[in-house]
C-alpha cells in the first residue's frame, strides 16, 4: 500500500506527514533525532494492513519547517496533538523510537483521553543528560557533508540497513547529499532533556504500554530496569542481534512485536 503526503499547520510551522491509510486502530509513527518519516516505510506498510498509519516528519526534520522558533517538549508534544486532531485520528497509538518515544510518552502523559496506547523504541524517560546536546553537536558535526554518495553516506553510517536507513534520509543537492535538517535545531532540540529528567510523567502515562530495546541497548541498563519496575504493568521487549536503531535493522521483528500488543488492545 503506498502512502500519501498531507500537511497539518500549527502556529505557523509546518507539519509533513506520510498518510498510509488503512483502517482499525490508528497508529501514529515518531522517528527520533536526526530522522524523518521514511524510517517507517516497512513497519508502516505492515502495520497499514489493519491500522490506518500516519508517519510524521518532526518540527525541524525531513519535509517539515527546518528553522521553528519553539523547539520544547511541549511544541513537539502540542504538534502530537495537532496531527491526531486536523487527520481525525480517533485515540491512536503512539510509537516512538529515540527522541521521538520521548514525546511520545509526554503526549500520552499530558493527553490520557486522547491516546490509547503507547509503544516506546530504544526510549525511557532518563535523568538530566547536560553533556548529551554537546555530544549530538560533536557528532553532527563531524559528518564529512557533503556524501558524495548514498553508498559512501551508508558506510560513514556504519552500514548495513541502518546505515542504509540514515543515508536515505539524505536530500539531494547540488553538491551532493545534505541532512534535511540544521545541526544548531537538532541540539536545540535536546536542551530540556539536558536539563531534566522525565520520571514523574513516565509515571503519569495510564495507557497500556509497550516498551522495546535493542539488544545492545543506548538505554542503560538500570534505567530500563527502573522504569519497569516503576510501571509492572508495561510489556517489554528485546529485540535480538540489534541496537538503537532497531526500527531500521529488524523492522519485521519489530512488527512482530508491535503486533502482539496492538492485537491485546479492548
Amino acid at each position: 500500500m503506498a502512502w500519501t503526503e498531507r500537511a497539518v499547520v500549527r502556529d505557523g510551522v509546518r507539519l509533513v506527514c506520510r498518510d498510509w491509510a488503512g483502517t482499525g486502530t490508528p497508529v501514529v509513527l515518531l522517528h527520533g533525532l536526526a530522522g524523518y518519516a521514511g524510517e517507517w516505510d516497512v513497519l508502516a506498510g505492515e502495520l497499514s494492513a489493519g491500522h490506518r498509519v500516519v508517519a510524521v516528519d518532526q518540527r525541524g526534520h525531513g519535509g517539515s519547517t527546518r528553522r521553528p522558533d519553539d523547539l520544547s517538549r511541549a511544541a513537539h508534544v502540542a504538534d502530537v496533538v495537532a496531527v491526531v486532531r486536523e487527520l481525525g485520528l480517533d485515540r491512536p497509538a503512539l510509537i516512538g523510537q529515540s527522541l521521538g518515544g520521548h514525546t511520545a510518552m509526554l503526549t500520552a502523559a499530558a493527553h490520557p483521553d486522547l491516546i490509547r496506547a503507547l509503544v516506546l523504541v530504544e526510549a525511557a524517560p532518563g535523568d538530566a543528560s547536560p553533556q548529551t546536546p554537546k555530544d549530538i553537536g560533536a557528532w553532527l558535526d563531524s559528518w564529512p557533508v557533503p556524501f558524495p554518495s548514498r553508498a559512501a553516506a551508508a558506510e560513514f553510517f556504519g552500514g548495513g540497513p541502518a546505515g542504509q536507513g540514515w543515508a536515505a534520509g539524505l536530500e539531494e543537492v547540488g553538491d551532493g547529499l545534505r541532512p534535511r535538517f540544521d545541526a544548531d535545531v537538532m541540539v536545540a532540540s535536546l536542551a530540556e532533556t539536558g536539563e531534566r529528567g522525565f520520571r514523574g510523567e513516565w509515571l503519569q502515562v495510564r495507557c497500556p504500554t509497550l516498551a522495546v530495546f535493542g539488544q545492545s541497548s543506548f538505554v542503560p541498563a538500570a534505567d530500563v530496569d527502573e522504569m519497569l519496575a516503576r510501571r509492572p504493568g508495561t510489556w517489554a521487549a528485546s529485540v535480538p542481534g540489534t541496537g538503537h536503531d532497531l526500527h531500521l535493522e529488524r523492522p519485521q521483528a519489530l512488527y512482530a512485536v508491535v503486533r502482539e500488543f496492538l492485537g491485546s488492545l479492548k
